[in-house]
């Protein structure tokens, strides 16, 4: 491919041409734009034949099974060939046989509604929601939708509605009207001034506090990810999940889970909610569903909601009148049958919990003793460092510093990830997320790599 142009002449088109994702393209007059050009496992080369080793699976947690799986790619192929497309007016074969096995996977989730993305996996949530409680009762309009702060749900305008980093919405006010916003479950950074386990899991305590507020007949669900992603990698405690459950049943809130990056096998489990005795009402999901090979996303729901959708057809608005038209593409289908039947079938989830216990103690071995490791916290092979300026008052460090740290991690040929342009005078957490079929020695150097770097701040 470099050929078509040269290393040259596409860094001269990119510049030209291209608008990347959240990136500042001032930079670009003085670097160069990374331009990718193949990839191995959690190794990927670039256009001038630089390596990297990719400790972000993608750079957004996503090429979860690493480069280079030539059966998805021909799964993707065969499909093609045959049939590459149809609305899911009507159905295809991947689709209904992924529809299956996403429904062994979470039995109490029947039905499977097919997207894109994890943005429009979460639309199409709340979506449902408002339109089934807007079916199911003529006397109250229970549209409003919570969420918890530093969780992230999408960039499309409803599901940034509902994401908690502010950073992330500025500039593109006014919001959907019908979000609100619960305090973030984060022990490093209480804020409600506790410690746990002596808290009585206020942070939980507060969604009852909402929903009474905001008067129950006005609240239709409740959106979380199980372990906080983007925000900086925060597990909930023990207890948290049965409060929120248990608020949600008595109040008639659907519990939401976006397990759009925790989802199949991040934390070292199929899905991230099952790392506690969570029961949802919707499960969201995207990314590891087909590794990225293809993109692809669902919305998982309770029978029973879907079944208020059953009614007359001679009422024109009682079914749920939405759409997505890449959703349930057959050749994406296709990479999420392969892409699920690979982690089932290497065991991935206990890899991913094993070397992730690896990655997280080898974190705390070597980079505890640093004074600007404020916390090292981690499920799976997902982690996170937070860095501050000193461990006593857990102030966070500046963005440049950690700007700082992140290039020169990346000029030892490593690829992390931060909490970037989303939460104010928060984003301070390098984000670890490598494929699952990353190595111990691949572990060793990407910890290295980190503690060299911290070594050169003063």
């Amino acid at each position: 491919m470099p050929g078509v142009a040269g290393a040259d002449g596409l860094v001269r088109l990119d510049r030209d041409h291209v608008w990347h994702h959240i990136v500042q393209h001032k930079v670009f007059e003085t670097q160069e734009p990374l331009i990718f050009v193949e990839g191995k496992g959690c190794v990927l080369k670039d256009i001038r034949g630089r390596e990297f080793l990719d400790a972000t699976s993608g750079g957004v947690w996503c090429v979860s099974l690493g480069y280079g799986r030539e059966s998805i790619a021909e799964a993707v192929y065969k499909q093609l060939k045959e049939m590459p497309y149809y609305a899911m007016t009507a159905g295809n074969i991947p689709a209904v046989m992924l529809a299956e096995k996403l429904v062994s996977l979470l039995p109490n989730l029947k039905r499977v509604f097919y997207s894109n993305s994890g943005s429009e996996a979460n639309e199409t949530a709340f979506k449902m929601t408002r339109q089934y409680f807007r079916i199911k009762y003529k006397d109250r309009d229970k549209h409003k939708i919570i969420y918890r702060q530093r969780d992230y749900h999408g960039t499309t305008m409803a599901a940034l509605s509902a994401t908690g980093q502010p950073e992330r919405k500025m500039g593109y006010e006014p919001m959907v009207p019908g979000f609100l916003s619960i305090p973030a479950a984060y022990c490093y950074r209480c804020e409600f001034g506790k410690t746990y386990p002596g808290c009585d899991l206020e942070c939980a305590r507060a969604l009852e506090k909402l929903i009474l507020a905001e008067d129950p007949d006005t609240v239709g669900a409740v959106i979380l990810e199980p372990i906080t992603a983007g925000g900086g990698v925060i597990i909930p405690p023990d207890g948290y999940y049965g409060i929120i459950q248990e608020t949600c049943r008595k109040y008639e809130v659907l519990l939401i889970m976006d397990e759009v990056v925790n989802g199949f096998g991040r934390t070292g489990k199929m899905f991230g909610h099952q790392h506690w005795n969570v029961d949802p009402d919707m499960v969201t999901v995207a990314k590891g569903i087909a590794s990225a090979y293809m993109p692809l996303s669902a919305t998982m729901v309770k029978e029973e909601i879907f079944n208020v959708f059953l009614n007359d057809p001679s009422d024109k608005l009682k079914y749920f009148r939405h759409i997505s038209t890449y959703g349930g593409n057959a050749a994406a289908c296709a990479a999420g049958l392969e892409s699920v039947r690979i982690v089932e079938e290497e065991d991935l989830c206990r890899r991913s919990a094993e070397m992730g216990r690896y990655l997280l103690e080898s974190l705390k071995d070597q980079l505890s003793g640093h004074p600007m490791a404020g916390d090292i916290r981690g499920r799976g092979l997902f982690a996170g460092i937070e860095l501050v300026e000193d461990k006593a008052s857990k102030a966070p460090v500046d963005e440049k510093v950690i700007g700082r740290i992140i290039a020169d991690i990346s000029a030892q040929g490593v690829l992390v990830g931060r909490t970037n342009r989303s939460i104010p005078n928060g984003n301070n957490i390098i984000n670890l997320a490598p494929a699952f079929v990353v190595t111990r020695e691949q572990i060793d150097r990407i910890v290295v790599s980190i503690r060299n770097a911290l070594e050169k701040i003063k």
